[in-house]
């Protein structure tokens, strides 16, 4: 371990010498991946995928028109359009083409990445568009009008920062920006809340609610509801604190006095509060309902919509006009039931809504809970394309759009199995491949995430399945603790100086994986981002042994700097902070990057990264490739220049960086397989 740190030039994003060494870096990986006899045919192949016209459009609903961003070969950079429920039904539905993202870059001589826009509901007739320049969170806003198709002159517009903004009405808005000085918090998000009138200075725009400077962000929305306009603000105060205010008339803040680990929000007469922590006698991943104006009285009075078990977990619930569809998870399987409350707020009754196969995924992915109990759902699996319904609770169920098969899957199979971590935790974990019982082992990814609450479910990869699967290459999800899978307890388990949980999980799931037969050490590939960057990073540290070679992306592995790095201040509560002597010893040990020495061995990693990465800063990448290289150890790094968090900012890139991946990938663990049958 060393404290010291030679390579801190390399935090300079854009800087002259660090441009220079990440170019050299860049040249070294072309030549060892994209060199490869087969990467053209395979980085053509799943540009293909990616690009196919007869993907699913997924849409979501405002008023009469159902609302789709869309990217293909002949449109890079996207079409914002929308169409009519009527021509969705068709297999090549006319579109109404609103915004041409590609044309408007052109125009402006700008890498512009569409980054959503805000409609004002209930009446979608205005926009708030986000821009952001190659991928970047930080994004530009401009007012945009959908009947013209064009944006507002000398409407909203709001230079590129981490903007929070949402409709108020027609001539104002709630804002958060950076306003210079005092204005973000130490994490870079804004934090005062302003009401920004139409025609008049964003600067001299009433201030009606600040955070502290050490909080993640401040925020403030309307609930648009007819009959239940109201407004909201609050404030993060970490990653999983928060204090919600009722903004009255005359601006004065009401409390809604919930734990402030709980996630809470109004709906019509409705407080909803999903817990974090043990209240009022619900244990922690409950969901309940309380009536809002009486919940404002002081009365604790509530119906209890979901409870958890040991096996069972919230995964998310949407609200149709007069139901709720709660979606939950039993071993990481998807289930979905609909919830009607009774006659004034009480005696909910419950539902399933729909069958859902074993080891699939369901996903309410659009309603309209101010006008009707319509709903749109997709159903998919490892194996099985998706499937787009919609439904009315109450009334038929029609299929709108079902994807084709993006690759072969004969003789591939989906099984789960549950790994015994060193506690005796029994971790899941979905095993997609061919049956090794009788071919023996083979080249296995495993992949993980194991942080933030963040669960990973079933689901249709097309670049997963032509990219690995289709070579003869096992895929394996490891859904370890720190995520969601079995509610707030797992992730939880994880947190702070526990964070080794996570990675015990992950190693237990490899040596699972070679217990029974599925692979062996050098077929053994892991790969993760973000936070699941930093699980690679641990693995390589702690765990040389079980991997063949590990793939780390867009990763956290500076755990004394990361604090001090973009948005890294706003992950205190899910790591520690490096500045509290109480916390600096666990994260030293944690950190990847201070654990690297000369004297151990280390299977071939590969490092991937974006100049444009403006959450999780590229040093991370850029500084741990320098210091493996400096002990010897075989590294490469592939950073793009664009991209922002995600790593690519446009189909072809996904198509590049997911080719570079699994050639890397390939190239070393299918020697492994070619050492192993030599024997």
């Amino acid at each position: 371990m060393t404290d010291e740190d030679p390579y801190l030039w390399l935090e300079d994003v854009e800087g002259e010498a660090a441009l220079a060494w990440v170019a050299e870096r860049n040249a070294e990986t072309a030549a060892a991946l994209a060199a490869d006899d087969g990467f053209a045919a395979l980085k053509e192949r799943l540009r293909e995928a990616l690009d196919a016209s007869d993907r699913i459009p997924y849409t979501t609903r405002r008023g009469a028109f159902l609302y789709n961003f869309w990217r293909d070969a002949d449109h890079v950079r996207g079409l914002w359009r929308r169409t009519t429920l009527e021509r969705y039904r068709k297999d090549d539905p006319e579109w109404e083409v609103l915004l041409d993202v590609d044309a408007l870059a052109a125009a402006e001589g700008e890498k512009w990445v569409w980054a959503g826009a805000r409609v004002r509901r209930p009446e979608d007739d205005l926009a708030l568009v986000c821009l952001s320049r190659d991928g970047g969170d930080a994004v530009e806003v401009r007012e945009f009008d959908l009947a013209a198709r064009a944006f507002v002159e000398d409407g909203f517009t709001v230079a590129e920062a981490k903007t929070r903004i949402g409709w108020i009405d027609a001539d104002t808005v709630f804002v958060g920006t950076d306003l210079g000085p005092g204005s973000l918090t130490e994490s870079g998000y804004p934090r005062t809340v302003r009401r920004w009138r139409r025609g008049t200075p964003l600067e001299s725009a009433a201030v009606v609610y600040e955070a502290e400077p050490g909080d993640v962000s401040a925020w403030g929305l309307r609930d648009t509801t007819p009959g239940f306009e109201r407004d909201f603000v609050g404030r993060a105060r970490d990653f999983y604190r928060s204090e919600m205010y009722l903004l009255t008339a005359d601006d004065g803040l009401v409390k809604i006095d919930v734990p402030d680990d709980a996630r809470a929000y109004a709906h019509r007469r409705h407080l909803i509060v999903t817990l974090k922590s043990d209240w009022l006698g619900r244990p922690a991943g409950s969901l309940l309902a309380f009536d809002f104006d009486a919940f404002l009285a002081g009365d604790r009075t509530h119906e209890v919509l979901f409870t958890p078990d040991e096996r069972t977990a919230l995964a998310g619930h949407s609200w149709t006009r007069h139901h709720l569809l709660l979606e939950t998870m039993r071993d990481v399987s998807a289930r979905i039931e609909v919830l009607t409350p009774g006659a004034g707020g009480g005696g909910w009754t419950r539902r399933p809504l729909t069958d859902v196969p074993p080891l699939s995924a369901v996903t309410v992915v659009d309603t309209d809970p101010d006008v009707s109990d319509e709903y749109f759902l997709d159903v998919s699996g490892f194996l099985q394309p998706s499937t787009l319904y919609r439904g009315r609770i109450g009334g038929d169920t029609e299929i709108l759009k079902q994807a084709p098969a993006r690759f072969e899957t004969a003789g591939l199979a989906v099984d789960q199995f549950f790994a015994a971590s060193p506690d005796g935790t029994r971790v899941p974990y979905f095993v997609i491949g061919p049956d090794r019982t009788s071919t023996g082992p083979g080249p296995t990814l495993l992949y993980g995430y194991g942080g933030f609450e963040v669960s990973l479910a079933p689901g249709y990869g097309s670049v997963r399945g032509r990219a690995w699967l289709e070579r003869g290459g096992t895929y394996v999800i490891a859904n370890i603790r720190g995520g969601g899978e079995y509610g707030p307890d797992w992730h939880q388990a994880a947190l702070g100086a526990n964070r080794p949980r996570a990675f015990e999980d992950f190693a237990a799931v490899a040596a699972d994986l070679v217990a029974r037969g599925i692979t062996t050490p050098a077929m053994l590939g892991a790969a993760g981002g973000s936070n699941g960057g930093l699980l690679m990073g641990a693995m390589l540290t702690r765990h040389p042994e079980l991997f063949g070679a590990i793939v780390a992306q867009v990763p956290l592995l500076d755990m004394t700097r990361f604090h001090r790095l973009l948005a890294g201040a706003s992950w205190i509560a899910e790591y520690g902070d490096p500045d509290d002597e109480a916390d600096l010893p666990h994260l030293r040990a944690l950190s990847p990057y201070h654990q690297l020495a000369a004297d151990r061995g280390y299977p071939p990693v590969l490092l991937m990264t974006s100049t444009r990465d403006d959450r999780v800063h590229p040093g991370h990448a850029r500084k741990t490739a320098a210091r493996l290289r400096e002990l010897g150890h075989p590294v490469l790094l592939h950073e793009n220049t664009g991209g922002g968090h995600a790593g690519a900012s446009d189909n072809e890139q996904v198509a590049h960086n997911n080719a570079l991946m699994h050639t890397f990938l390939w190239q070393r663990l299918a020697a492994g397989e070619e050492t192993a049958n030599k024997r």
